[in-house]
């Protein structure tokens, strides 16, 4: 019963150490070195599909009240417009995913904005509270 607000942080990208240590099998893969130590590789559309499965399948066993909340201008600090991970095929291909097998009594607000916007995380946090407020008084 806890309740759950939900967005797709950073699902745009998988983590890998050093760019050495990236299995053969993705070397066609889009790539950005965060750093000496990371190594990110883009999530593509079949991927992005799976993972809005499997997020629906998780949050379908909800008992509390859930909100999910997807930022469409982009899920990280390099998936928006001008940046190399920007890529709204492969962001929507979660988000129609997750509500195909979404259970229907779960909400999903859809934001033009990035989720590192400060009026994106401000809704986070409002949703958020407001579900506390609710649980409070019940």
């Amino acid at each position: 019963g806890v309740p759950q607000v939900v967005t797709p942080a950073c699902i745009d990208m998988c983590n890998f150490w050093a760019p050495e240590t990236i299995p053969a099998h993705y070397k066609d893969r889009l790539f950005y070195r965060w750093n000496p130590n990371v190594t990110l590789m883009r999530t593509d559309i079949a991927e992005n599909a799976r993972m809005g499965q499997i997020f629906a399948e998780k949050l379908n066993a909800a008992r509390g009240p859930v909100t999910i909340l997807i930022p469409m201008g982009g899920f990280s600090e390099v998936d928006f417009p001008g940046q190399p991970f920007w890529w709204p095929e492969a962001n929507q291909a979660f988000v129609d995913s997750l509500k195909m097998h979404l259970r229907p009594d779960i909400p999903v607000e859809i934001s033009e904005l990035d989720v590192n916007h400060p009026d994106f995380s401000g809704r986070v946090a409002a949703k958020l509270l407001e579900f506390l407020k609710e649980l409070q008084r019940s």
